[in-house]
């Protein structure tokens, strides 16, 4: 048996932790709701999401990038909760295939789904 968590390196938990609830769709822990804490899916299904701090900015590698799929139709709310909670828009030319989204810090995700992929 094993299991899987995914941590997020930032030098501002609090900044970046909004932006990564809402484009995963994810809520907080039953007792733990504080600007620093980790992340869970409310399914139950993907892998909970911890924040690292950071002491210093690490520019020469990307901390971390997700590729999530979503059904075409909730493709577009998915990314406006997203940029309303403090991310910002990399790229949307390839569109509808993905979108390329990231946090505060840079820490980017790509909205995917199946359309536009031929």
């Amino acid at each position: 048996m094993q299991t899987l968590e995914m941590a997020i390196d930032a030098l501002d938990i609090a900044a970046i932790r909004p932006f990564w609830k809402a484009v995963l769709g994810y809520t907080h822990e039953p007792s733990a709701d504080g600007p620093t804490d980790p992340i869970v899916d409310p399914a139950g299904q993907g892998p909970p999401v911890w924040f690292q701090r950071m002491t210093e900015p690490r520019p020469q590698r990307n901390r971390i990038h997700f590729d999530l799929c979503v059904p075409h139709d909730e493709a577009p709310a998915r990314i406006a909760l997203a940029l309303a909670a403090g991310g910002h828009l990399v790229s949307d030319r390839r569109a509808p295939a993905f979108w390329v989204l990231a946090d505060a810090e840079n820490n980017e995700i790509c909205i995917t789904t199946w359309q536009g992929r031929d």
